[in-house]
């Protein structure tokens, strides 16, 4: 099966050039696809892209990652509402030192013709003139061409500055640049690059008279279209320190039946058959939510480890066991790791020296209880339990309760678990 091809039944493919597909039918070619350096991590909305990669490159193609020290400084409009904070170049370096790890654990550097490259627009920028800039690669563009993308579109009412005007110019010259010293013949994005990757193709032709391609994927969106990769406690990581891979894999396990359906297709290296059925098997038992394992399995071992999986499954277990001794397992991190912002509440150690008594505990000092009558309710009906154990209203909680000087467990019912730190 061919790269195009698989791009379509996995229902990814967006946009693409004539005759890309039969040049990838072809031949060997080499593609690049750019990652922004706007934080020290990747996002798993990220990861699609870095997907489309690998399996270019397991077509047998050559892929190459362009990390954006010198974009990284501009700021790219597209998708964008306002113009975002320019980061120093400290903080471009930083960040994208962080990403190509990151990219580097997907991907293969040595398998000969088609190994892959991460690469630095920074550095065919760095001793580009501004006056240089804009006479040899300016002057191929017109205005009226920038003026019509939806990018530049979607931002005339409130104003656009110079600067993300002129992102689509230098991610076009990107493109030039590759071609002419890498052999690249196309470029590949999500579906909002169509516009920036075009220009790039169109200063091939118009500076050498030359030709390349553009392909864009399918944007990665939750089933209600709004944005993938974000929950209640914040955006999800693929860097284990912002994201414990606990997190990680509940946040795939936990997806919707018609969210999984679509994301094992982004994300899993699994074939058509494979896929199909996992598919059938979670049809015919849905509550066993085998789909949404299968996806979250595969995800975190090549995000992070077998050995990480294995944690996270273990982790999931004791949570969601009945068992404190095997909580006490865990350890400081790893307890920390598994429960999001929002679940988690700090209080001065200084209130259990002489007992605490639960109500004012859940309902006040941390509100996991929107107030004291609401905890006092719920712990006579027996919906409250500390530690794995049922808490009752007469029960005081003591320093003597917390797991290595500092944690407390709260269940709030079956499946709402609530982290007390003290300090």
């Amino acid at each position: 099966m061919g790269f195009v091809e698989e791009l379509r039944w996995r229902n990814l493919l967006h946009d693409i050039t004539p005759e890309t597909e039969e040049l990838l039918n072809k031949e060997m070619v080499t593609a690049y696809i750019g990652f922004d350096p706007t934080a020290d991590s990747l996002q798993v909305g990220n990861m699609s892209q870095v997907m489309t990669l690998l399996r270019f490159q397991k077509a047998g193609h050559k892929p190459i990652a362009v990390v954006g020290g010198a974009t990284g400084m501009v700021g790219d409009p597209s998708g964008k509402s306002v113009e975002r904070n320019l980061l120093t170049p400290e903080v471009v370096q930083f960040n994208l030192e962080a990403q190509k790890k990151q990219i580097a654990k997907f991907l293969d550097f040595d398998c000969g013709a088609n190994s892959a490259e991460i690469v630095n627009n920074y550095d065919w920028f760095k001793n580009f003139s501004f006056l240089e800039f804009i006479r040899d690669v300016g002057k191929h563009i017109t205005v009226n061409y920038m003026l019509a993308k939806d990018s530049v579109q979607n931002r005339l009412e409130n104003g656009m500055s110079f600067t993300e005007f002129s992102y689509q110019l230098v991610q076009g010259y990107d493109f030039y640049w590759l071609w002419k010293h890498k052999g690249v013949k196309l470029q590949m994005g999500g579906s909002d690059q169509w516009g920036n990757i075009v220009t790039g193709t169109e200063l091939i032709r118009r500076i050498e008279g030359g030709s390349a391609h553009a392909l864009t994927t399918q944007l990665v969106k939750k089933a209600d279209g709004t944005k993938f990769g974000k929950t209640e406690g914040g955006a999800i990581w693929l860097d284990p320190k912002k994201t414990s891979p606990y997190k990680f894999y509940q946040f795939w396990v936990n997806t919707s039946d018609l969210e999984a359906a679509m994301h094992i297709r982004t994300f899993s290296m699994k074939n058509k058959e494979e896929i199909e059925a996992i598919e059938k098997e979670h049809n015919e038992a849905p509550h066993l939510r085998k789909l949404q394992k299968a996806l979250a399995e595969e995800v975190t071992v090549r995000v992070h480890s077998e050995e990480a999986l294995k944690r996270a499954l273990e982790t999931t277990e004791i949570l969601f066991g009945s068992s404190f001794e095997e909580f006490k397992k865990l350890d400081g991190e790893e307890i920390e790791g598994a429960f999001d912002s929002d679940v988690t509440y700090r209080v001065s150690k200084e209130i259990f020296l002489n007992g605490t008594e639960p109500v004012g505990l859940l309902g006040a000092d941390t509100q996991i209880f929107p107030s004291k009558g609401e905890a006092r309710k719920t712990i006579q009906g027996n919906g409250v339990s500390l530690n794995k154990e049922k808490l009752n209203l007469e029960r005081k909680i003591s320093a003597d309760d917390l797991l290595y000087g500092k944690y407390l467990l709260v269940q709030k019912g079956k499946n709402k678990h609530f982290l007390i730190i003290a300090n």
